[in-house]
């Protein structure tokens, strides 16, 4: 392993990546066996804070795993120490507050694969981070795949240039339920009236198109539909070839209890894959 500072040391998981020159997920150990306790590593995200922010930055994803963090007590004292802002979670996924800054992360059945997404990304005020917390590995399955999104965008552009700055220019409209709606914080819907861009690009993110929309997700459903937004639709041909690259280009790992791991959400699609049960994850989002 690498040391990365007095607190760290760069380790490897199973899955792992490297894209476009960085590891997906940077995984981080404690250095010594004597800093995995949870007052240590909390004190030491506190003294590392400008540092670790930058490694999420980088990376899209960071890993902490080798840490004495047991309960949603614990992950919530981690989620607090680096001082980021809660943001509450809005939208349809059932979901049960835990403690303080604490959450389920999606109740629907361990059968269902649960699809790649942008945390809230049909909200007008999306997190920035999505962090996750293991609290029961399931014994088979249940993997969260993520998906760095400026791949899925590179991808598509080389394969159908046209068609991507096509939906680019009109832009995406999204129904829900036979409505075109968006989820309110206090659990209601409202309509949508303007479009829907394709893709995203955030400060500080090396100008990388991020593809970010429910275009895969929502096309072609009973209930749900993604359309370009002057009513025109989005050949299939194109809807399938997209999810397939977003899941060639997917990136997991087997949860060991107490893994944390921090999603840059304007960076990373992720999802749920099915599992047999036991399966506790908890998540925290943030500004």
């Amino acid at each position: 392993m690498e040391i990365l500072n007095n607190n760290f040391m760069m380790g490897e998981c199973k899955g792992q990546k490297t894209v476009d020159g960085e590891q997906i997920p940077l995984v981080l150990h404690p250095q010594q066996d004597d800093q995995r306790s949870l007052g240590t590593l909390v004190a030491s995200l506190k003294e590392n804070k400008a540092w670790f922010e930058e490694k999420l930055l980088r990376n899209s994803a960071v890993l902490l795993r080798g840490f004495d963090v047991r309960d949603a007590e614990g992950f919530n004292d981690v989620v607090e120490a680096l001082g980021w802002d809660d943001i509450r979670y809005v939208g349809p996924a059932p979901r049960t507050h835990v403690y303080k800054r604490v959450w389920t992360a999606n109740e629907g059945p361990l059968s269902e694969f649960i699809y790649y997404h942008h945390e809230m990304v049909l909200i007008k005020e999306f997190p920035t981070q999505v962090i996750l917390f293991c609290e029961v590995p399931p014994p088979e399955g249940g993997e969260t795949p993520f998906v760095p999104s400026f791949r899925v965008t590179e991808r598509m552009l080389e394969e159908f240039p046209e068609i991507v700055e096509e939906m680019e220019e009109k832009g995406l409209r999204a129904k829900a339920l036979g409505m075109e709606v968006e989820w309110l914080p206090n659990g209601g819907a409202t309509t949508i009236l303007g479009p829907r861009p394709l893709t995203r690009v955030f400060p500080k993110r090396k100008g990388r198109r991020m593809w970010f929309n429910t275009l895969v997700g929502m096309h072609g459903k009973a209930i749900s539909s993604a359309t370009m937004a002057d009513g025109s639709e989005i050949p299939a041909d194109v809807v399938k070839r997209c999810g397939e690259i977003i899941e060639e280009e997917s990136i997991q790992f087997k949860w060991e209890k107490g893994d944390i791991l921090f999603l840059d959400n304007l960076a990373t699609l992720h999802g749920r894959r099915p599992s047999l049960p036991p399966r506790r994850v908890l998540v925290a989002t943030c500004k």
